[in-house]
């Protein structure tokens, strides 16, 4: 029998396998079963929650950090990092009491990051600095194509500024990226709602369109400052950009040392266990 827990951060939704000593043989068709939304529990991704110290990829870490963020999308594949997800993590830990409230850090596949959290409320994660490969893109959808700026925050993205989020279509299918990535590419549409705030919609790489993107949030606050040319205003802690996604708000802070702050809800909604003849893909 396996055990699971659902949650979701701004409707980003993930199903949370806690394996503190790394036994669970979470193989990519049952990431794929899980995060069925007909035939299983439905989700953009699977956290398996594991011991730094009981994984291949978080052992190197294990001195910085006990937990270990073994996030996979929805096809099975292997994601760097999750912006929401960690933060859904990081409540999961709280809630269960492995960890206490207030900073923590936590293993991913792009380094320790540091996480602040209550036992309820808002939680906040150190996303680290953003980088600006400067390299052309060309996003492409239907009949439409419109220049892209690539951002990297841990995992890869472009960001495609409309004046309308419609313009974009249904967004059944990835965009087209040219260049491409070889590992795929996280495309974020995006639109002015007033200064410093902006609203997006996204279609991540390995998922389809979601109802946020933690990593994306990050990537379109930046690009869109770098757009505006704005700083942060004197005497503040940084310069803070609100950012509708189709699930809720987030709010993504630079700090003067050019690291990202994330900010907003993780919700717990169900625990279970997984049926034993289900699990084993009879």
């Amino acid at each position: 029998m396996i055990r699971f827990v659902k949650g979701h951060g701004t409707e980003n939704d993930f199903v949370l396998l806690p394996d503190p000593d790394g036994t669970l043989d979470l193989t990519d068709d049952l990431v794929r079963r899980l995060c069925d939304r007909r035939a299983g529990i439905g989700g953009d991704g699977v956290l398996r929650v594991v011991r730094a110290a009981a994984d291949a990829d978080g052992r190197p870490m294990a001195g910085d950090a006990e937990w270990f963020m073994d996030y996979r999308n929805a096809d099975g594949s292997v994601a760097e990092m999750c912006g929401n997800g960690i933060r859904v993590f990081a409540r999961f830990l709280v809630s269960e009491g492995l960890a206490p409230a207030g900073t923590m850090p936590i293993a991913t596949r792009v380094g320790v990051k540091e996480v602040r959290l209550g036992t309820s409320g808002d939680v906040t994660v150190d996303m680290g600095p953003a980088r600006l490969p400067g390299s052309d893109h060309k996003v492409t959808v239907g009949a439409r194509s419109w220049p892209a700026v690539e951002v990297d925050v841990g995992n890869p993205h472009v960001v495609v500024f409309l004046d309308d989020l419609a313009e974009a279509g249904t967004l059944d299918e990835a965009p087209t990226v040219e260049p491409g990535f070889p590992d795929g590419v996280n495309v974020e549409f995006v639109a002015d709602r007033g200064p410093r705030h902006v609203a997006l919609r996204v279609h991540e790489r390995g998922v389809g369109e979601t109802r946020s993107c933690g990593t994306g949030a990050c990537a379109v606050m930046v690009a869109s400052a770098r757009r505006d040319d704005v700083t942060a205003p004197a005497g503040s802690e940084g310069l803070s950009y609100v950012v509708d996604v189709p699930g809720g708000r987030l709010t993504v802070t630079e700090r003067a040392d050019g690291h990202l702050e994330l900010t907003g809800p993780a919700k717990l909604v169900a625990h279970g266990t997984l049926d034993g003849v289900w699990s084993a893909g009879e």
